[in-house]
């Protein structure tokens, strides 16, 4: 067990292989279960499954950067920070964006396979019940907080982390743009994740 939780490689394969495994035994005592692959819904819980794990891995990292990195930059030492700047932003970076990215395009999978994705989109103005309206603000807000992670958030990230190079004054803005567009995305997170969670409990 111990070879397999040094590795992050074999730990993540192990896990979607206990979720196959789940997944196989779901498929044997479950009555009608032979007609799932042809039934839109199975898919639309398969993409939600993943809507739900890229979102994990998103806002998990929008809230380490908000609430561990930016207020303890301070604290470590002049000498010690390339290794934040340098190594451990730049590859949490990668997954932050690519998260955003995923979660945005499996959740709206998942509401053009429930069909509420023009109800949701046009958030009641075209008609809609209550669950379409609520989920339609999460997803606004979701793709808001998207577009600023690839159109502000990144693109200033590279220029304060020296990806790209630019002046120090230019730096220091960038540096403090990309701050502020993650504390909006941080903000914005409370509602978006409200409204998600209240819309699944709505008839």
């Amino acid at each position: 067990m111990a070879s397999i939780l040094q590795s992050l490689n074999r730990t993540v394969m192990a896990g979607v292989f206990l979720a196959i495994v789940f997944f196989i035994i779901l498929l044997t005592i479950w009555p009608g279960s032979e007609s799932w692959f042809t039934d839109k819904y199975f898919w639309s819980a398969i993409f939600r499954y993943l809507h739900v794990l890229s979102g994990v891995m998103w806002i998990g990292l929008l809230w380490y950067f908000n609430f561990v990195q930016i207020p303890n930059m301070p604290n470590i030492p002049d000498e010690q920070k390339p290794a934040i700047g340098k190594v451990i932003a730049p590859a949490a970076l990668f997954w932050f964006r690519w998260a955003a990215l995923s979660t945005i395009i499996t959740g709206l999978i998942v509401a053009y396979l429930n069909e509420y994705i023009h109800e949701a989109l046009s958030i009641g103005f075209m008609g809609g019940d209550p669950k379409s309206i609520t989920i339609g603000i999460g997803m606004w807000l979701g793709i808001i907080m998207a577009y600023n992670v690839w159109m502000i958030i990144w693109p200033n990230q590279k220029k304060a982390l020296g990806i790209i190079e630019v002046g120090a004054d230019e730096k220091a803005k960038s540096a403090r743009t990309a701050m502020l567009f993650s504390r909006t995305n941080t903000l914005l997170s409370i509602p978006m994740l409200l409204s998600m969670v209240l819309a699944q409990n709505l008839v």
